[in-house]
C-alpha cells in the first residue's frame, strides 16, 4: 500500500510532509478528489481523525494525523538516503527544539494574526497587537541566530529547517510584507534561500511576496452562518408588556414599620445597663421576633 496523504489544497501543513517525502525519496500521494467540508466529514474519514481534520496520512501499518507527526514519520522511513535528524543525539535534540519554537513561537503567532484579518476570528484591535508583538520577538531571535548560521541545525537541511520554512511560508504569501519582513534580513535570506532549493521549489512552485496586509474585516463575519432574521407578525400588539419584578418584591413584608424608627433617639447602649438592654431587646422582639436567643445575648455581643 502506497502512502495516501489527505489532504484538500496542499497547504503548509501538507507542503512540510510532502517536501521531507522528496529529500528522503519516498512517494506520497494526495487524492485529487479530497474536498474540504465535505470528503472530512463522511464516517471513513472521521474513523481516521474524530477531528475532520487534515492532513491524514494513510500507511500500511496504520493511520497518522497532526502535520509534525506525519512529517516526523515519512523523514524516517529512508534514514539512508537522506538523515533529516541530523548525525548525532545533540542535533536530534536540536531538530526538535527548532520544530517546537517554529510550531509554538511562529506558527501560533502568525496564524493568530491571519485569522483576524481573514476574518476568521473577531476582530480585536489589542490581540492583533499581541499577536504582531510576539510574532516579531520570534522573529527577532531568530534572526540574531541565522547571522551566524545558515541551516538551523548543523551544515544541512533537516526536518526542523523544512517545518520552519513551511510555517513561515504563509506569513511571507499572505501577512509579512517586504517592509515587515526587512526588519529581519537574515530571516528573509534564510527563507528565500530555502525556498529556491530544487526539493522545496518543487512542491511550494513560484512564491511572490505579499505586497499588502489584508484589510480589517467588517464586523460581519463572512464564514460565519446567517442568523435567522425574526419573523415580522401583522397586527402585533403594540402595548409594552409589563416588566418583570425584582426578585426582592417575591419576598414576604416585612412587620418593621421604618417610619416609626424616626421617633427612637438613638445613643449608644450601654451593656452593662440591664434596663437598656431589656429595653432594646424588647424594641427588636416587637418590630421583628427574633428565634432563638435575645439579639443582645448572641455571641457576636460577646
Amino acid at each position: 500500500m502506497a502512502l495516501v496523504m489527505h489532504v484538500g489544497k496542499p497547504n503548509k501543513n501538507a507542503l512540510k510532509v510532502l517536501i521531507a517525502a522528496e529529500y528522503v525519496g519516498v512517494e506520497v500521494k494526495c487524492p485529487e478528489n479530497f474536498e474540504m467540508g465535505v470528503s472530512n466529514k463522511t464516517s471513513e474519514f472521521l474513523k481516521m481523525n474524530p477531528l475532520g481534520k487534515v492532513p491524514v496520512l494513510e500507511t500500511p501499518d496504520g493511520v497518522i494525523f497532526e502535520s509534525n507527526a506525519i512529517a516526523r514519520y515519512v523523514a524516517r522511513l529512508k534514514t539512508d538516503t537522506c538523515s533529516l535528524f541530523g548525525s548525532s543525539p545533540i542535533e536530534y535534540g536540536q531538530i526538535e527544539q527548532w520544530i517546537d519554537f517554529a510550531s509554538l513561537e511562529i506558527d501560533l503567532n502568525l496564524l493568530a494574526w491571519l485569522r483576524l484579518r481573514f476574518g476568521l476570528d473577531n476582530y480585536v484591535a489589542a490581540v492583533e497587537e499581541a499577536s504582531i508583538a510576539a510574532l516579531k520577538r520570534a522573529l527577532s531571535a531568530l534572526n540574531i541566530y541565522l547571522a551566524s548560521h545558515n541551516f538551523l541545525v548543523g551544515d544541512d537541511v533537516t526536518l526542523a529547517d523544512i517545518i520552519m520554512i513551511c510555517n513561515l511560508y504563509s506569513g511571507f504569501r499572505f501577512m509579512m510584507t517586504k517592509t515587515f519582513t526587512s526588519e529581519f534580513p537574515h530571516v528573509e535570506r534564510y527563507f528565500w534561500t530555502m525556498v529556491n532549493q530544487p526539493n522545496f521549489s518543487k512542491i511550494i512552485g513560484d512564491l511572490k511576496q505579499t505586497e499588502v496586509v489584508p484589510p480589517i474585516p467588517s464586523k460581519t463575519n463572512p464564514y460565519a452562518k446567517p442568523k435567522d432574521e425574526p419573523k415580522l407578525v401583522e397586527n402585533e400588539d403594540e402595548t409594552p408588556k409589563p416588566k418583570a419584578k425584582n426578585r426582592l418584591d417575591l419576598l414576604p413584608p416585612s412587620k418593621m414599620n421604618l417610619d416609626d424608627m424616626e421617633h427612637y433617639a438613638w445613643t449608644k447602649v450601654d451593656l452593662s445597663d440591664e434596663i437598656q438592654k431589656e429595653r432594646v431587646n424588647q424594641m427588636i422582639e416587637d418590630h421583628e421576633p427574633f428565634e432563638g436567643k435575645a439579639l443582645l445575648d448572641a455571641k457576636c455581643f460577646k
